[in-house]
């Protein structure tokens, strides 16, 4: 299993909405960054991301699952342009900020610290396991 963390905006998409969503999961559609698409190209089913809320709020709030391979993003003709849908699995016992992120030194090389501009990104099964810590969440 591969571990991924998926950027949004809570005023356009929030973890709430995300939840409400259920099991069927949502479309993570409208990317427009080949970074970003080449690693929603690279999820499998069953893969686990962290839900961070971007802009405001600055923080990890839950954990979802790939529930949909990579497919065409229905938002768009443009072929380029692929998505995966996730599903929420559950929220964290509380948030981590990414203040909390760039304050621990085993977070260092975290992409959210390097490239936080990316909206989806690889995390390390090492960097995994400390925020679902800082967060009291069980992996």
């Amino acid at each position: 299993m591969a571990y991924w963390l998926f950027k949004s905006e809570p005023d356009v998409w929030s973890w709430e909405q995300q939840v409400a969503r259920g099991a069927a999961g949502e479309e993570w559609n409208g990317v427009r960054n080949y970074m970003a698409r080449n690693n929603m190209r690279a999820m499998a089913l069953g893969d686990q991301g962290f839900y961070y809320h971007s802009r405001s709020g600055l923080e990890v709030v839950g954990i979802v699952e790939v529930c949909a391979t990579s497919h065409p993003d229905s938002t768009t003709d443009d072929p380029r342009w692929d998505c995966v849908d996730i599903r929420a699995l559950r929220p964290l016992a509380r948030p981590v900020t990414l203040e909390a992120i760039k304050a621990d030194g085993r977070l260092s090389e975290m992409v959210l610290v390097k490239n936080s501009r990316l909206s989806v990104q690889p995390v390390t099964p090492a960097e995994w396991q400390i925020i679902c810590e800082l967060g009291g969440t069980t992996p």
